[in-house]
């Protein structure tokens, strides 16, 4: 008798509840211990988002614009010791997507954002210089449009938005946000900051504390038309996928679509710092 077939299924669920109390209007929360589903091994096939009632739930391998199947698959790395023995997606220029197009459009037409995420970078290998994008939904043409978060090649971190007004890399459409340089390896809380309106908005970014380390401004574009939320690379890069991804790995990604208060910004922080055990 043959044995039966089937693919190997997991859904991490290392905790029953979350101890991490999250703010009002979040949109996007990836837990590398929950609703992550494997095949081949560790190869990941769906990373869910466990923001039931918004409508991009699904985040899945691309294999459009790849020479091989199957080759943009992050993995699932299980019980990390340096972060309390919590899980991680390890991204080695892979990525995962949201094949909702519009769904995180608002983000950078007023609303304000903040983004937070429990993260630590490899060695970047080869690809387009300084631009090793962890996240973002910038549309994949025209003026790139949407938000990304990204390492340079030495492993600085930076985020920005990008208006669609303008083309560029960076000006004052498109701006870098410049944090500091993070230990290859070493896993730290990295967070972005959007203010709300519709003129000139402040934009900062903060990593493992509630002080802001570098801020920048930009115009706000109520009719830019961001695309496709990618998590390990800085869109829905069919084209030439892996180009501007990094490698690193994720343990958790928030999104939120307003600016969290300074006093939220706070506790969440230290919430984050002891859940995952960041120093």
């Amino acid at each position: 008798m043959k044995p039966l077939l089937f693919p190997l299924l997991l859904i991490a669920a290392l905790h029953a509840e979350d101890p991490v109390t999250l703010p009002t209007g979040l949109v996007l929360d990836l837990d590398a211990d929950h609703e992550v589903t494997v095949a081949d091994g560790e190869h990941v096939t769906l990373w869910k988002n466990r923001v039931e009632k918004f409508a991009a739930r699904d985040f899945v391998p691309r294999d459009e614009g790849r020479k091989e199947a199957g080759s943009g698959r992050p993995t699932l790395r299980k019980e990390v010791k340096e972060i309390r023995g919590h899980n991680s997606l390890v991204f080695l220029q892979q990525e995962l997507v949201c094949m909702d197009e519009d769904a995180f459009d608002s983000l950078t037409r007023g609303s304000g954002c903040t983004w937070l995420t429990v993260i630590a970078a490899h060695q970047q290998r080869e690809g387009l210089k300084d631009v090793n994008s962890f996240f973002g939904n910038l549309k994949n043409g025209e003026n790139y449009e949407g938000i990304w978060g990204c390492y340079n090649d030495d492993n600085t971190v930076w985020w920005g938005p990008r208006n669609g007004i303008s083309f560029g890399r960076f000006d004052a459409n498109n701006p870098q946000i410049l944090g500091p340089k993070i230990e290859t390896g070493r896993f730290a809380i990295v967070a972005g900051r959007m203010a709300a309106g519709t003129d000139k908005v402040k934009v900062e970014i903060f990593v493992n504390a509630p002080e802001a380390v570098a801020a920048g401004e930009v115009l706000v574009n109520p009719k830019g038309n961001p695309s496709k939320m990618a998590i390990g690379q800085e869109r829905d890069a069919i084209n030439h996928p892996g180009h501007e991804s990094f490698d690193g790995e994720i343990a958790r990604l928030l999104i939120f679509d307003r600016p969290l208060s300074d006093e939220e910004m706070k506790a969440l922080m230290v919430k984050l710092r002891e859940h995952y055990g960041i120093q």
